[in-house]
């Protein structure tokens, strides 16, 4: 988040708050991100799982 914060160019983030799903929700919002969008969209974006 520091960089996104910051600035800096990133190729895009996934962030989930610390202790706030399972492991197995994550994945899940992963994959769903890796199907819903494609790399040129996630550049410089920040997704919330």
């Amino acid at each position: 988040m520091r960089l996104h914060h910051g600035g800096v160019n990133h190729a895009g983030i996934a962030y989930c708050i610390p202790g706030c799903r399972s492991i197995g929700e994550i994945i899940g919002g992963l994959t769903l991100i890796w199907e819903v969008l494609e790399p040129e969209e996630m550049v410089g974006q920040v997704e919330y799982l």
